[in-house]
């Protein structure tokens, strides 16, 4: 069995963004990263994908130019964990050992769990921007849209970016009136409001009402008719649950997702099947040795890139600690950051922490739609992530603290 001080589970963003700041921080330790994929994706890219806006193979680069240098790279995909034994295995059958775990694998896509949805994606109007197999057809669907009802869903928490299912409605609202077509944008989702914090979810009330959006709460898309062009949603008032019927000429989907069935079925889950590791520390809570960050850990913050460049300097700090025989002081605050596209051209960049409360890196009210925050958004923010996140540097924020806006706690 192969032995590696630190494993990571996972080279996507979390586990290529923790292994550079581990050889920043102790160029001495031994890492590696087992990941399957040849390619890696700058997943908050996909929005502008489908919007027209980005190629997908400008979200594109290989995986092995992204390996921070003298980090081994296993290229294959795990399938087990046993942190009794302090191993994993992988999907050839092949085991590793280590001394330190670092679970990164990210969410998987559950397409299945809504009926008929498999067979409708990529054709017949039926896209989704949470794919890198179908967010260029968004755009086609787009295109091609004459008008009718445009809907738009959201799957219950917790999902990667809870923002973007209501961003590409607000683009594709901008296609809609620019063409002057005679479309209902319905935006579809199981959420009980627009956006999970009160300081962010005022303003983009008022984007919905001032785009004439049919937005409807609590709606939990079940089944994909494509035959009949009809979307079926279970519907909450209350106490009471009822079924309803939406005829679509577009439907963009946003699936539910889960941890990978590796983890979720592993001691290292807790109830909803993410790693169960302490929300401040990132540590888990029953195997010590173990540490998680991203999508997969059982932290209750909001699910996006961003978070990630919060927690990786608080786990590296944590784990270097333990290293040492230390008990680690760093704690993660919960931050997280999702630039909300309210149409071509203009974006309010919420950026909060597990009080919801604005964290602002700007010395901007953060809940003003702005040009500035979408040119941040296309073109600063995938610079940041190929050349500064993924290379280990630290979040820019420190260099650039917010100051307070009206109503905004900074």
């Amino acid at each position: 069995m192969a032995h590696h001080q630190i494993l990571i589970a996972g080279g996507g963003a979390a586990g290529i963004t923790v292994a550079a700041q581990l050889k920043r921080a102790r160029p001495s330790l031994e890492v590696a990263i087992l990941e399957p994929s040849g390619e890696h994706y700058y997943q908050p890219g996909w929005t502008l994908v489908g919007g027209g806006v980005f190629s997908l193979e400008d979200t594109r680069r290989a995986e092995g130019d992204l390996i921070p240098s003298g980090v081994t790279w296993i290229r294959e995909a795990v399938a087990g964990f046993d942190p009794e034994h302090n191993s994993v295995t992988t999907a050839s059958g092949q085991s590793f050992s280590y001394d330190v775990l670092i679970v990164a694998t990210g969410l998987k896509l559950c397409w299945d769990r809504i009926d008929g949805l498999t067979e409708a994606l990529g054709q017949g109007g039926v896209c989704s921007n949470y794919s890198k197999d179908f967010a260029p057809y968004t755009w086609e669907a787009i295109q091609a849209f004459k008008g009718g009802n445009a809907v738009f869903t959201c799957a219950p928490m917790p999902i990667k970016c809870p923002g973007a299912p209501q961003k590409i409605a607000y683009l594709a609202d901008d296609v809609f009136k620019q063409k002057r077509l005679n479309a209902k944008v319905i935006y579809a989702t199981a959420t009980p409001g627009i956006f999970g914090i009160p300081t962010y979810a005022a303003p983009l009330r008022e984007v919905v009402q001032r785009r004439g959006i049919d937005a409807r709460y609590n709606h939990v898309l079940t089944a994909v008719r494509a035959a009949q062009k009809e979307a079926v949603f279970q519907v909450t008032e209350g106490e009471t649950s009822r079924k309803e019927v939406i005829p679509y000429d577009l439907l963009h989907v946003t699936p539910p997702m889960a941890a990978p069935d590796a983890v979720a079925t592993s001691p290292l889950a807790n109830g909803a099947g993410f790693v169960e590791v302490d929300q401040f520390s990132l540590q888990h809570v029953r195997y010590p040795n173990v540490f998680s960050l991203g999508d997969v850990s059982g932290m209750p913050n909001s699910k996006t890139a961003a978070a990630v460049r919060g927690q990786a300097p608080v786990l590296v700090t944590n784990l270097l600690a333990h290293l040492d025989g230390q008990v680690g002081a760093a704690a993660y605050d919960g931050y997280s950051c999702c630039p909300l596209i309210t149409g071509y051209g203009k974006a309010i960049m919420a950026e909060f922490n597990y009080k919801a409360e604005p964290v602002p890196s700007f010395p901007l009210d953060p809940t003003k739609e702005r040009w500035s925050m979408w040119w941040i958004k296309r073109k600063l923010l995938p610079s940041l992530y190929w050349n500064r996140m993924l290379t280990g540097a630290q979040h820019e924020r420190r260099f650039i603290p917010g100051v307070k806006g009206p109503g905004v706690k900074a």
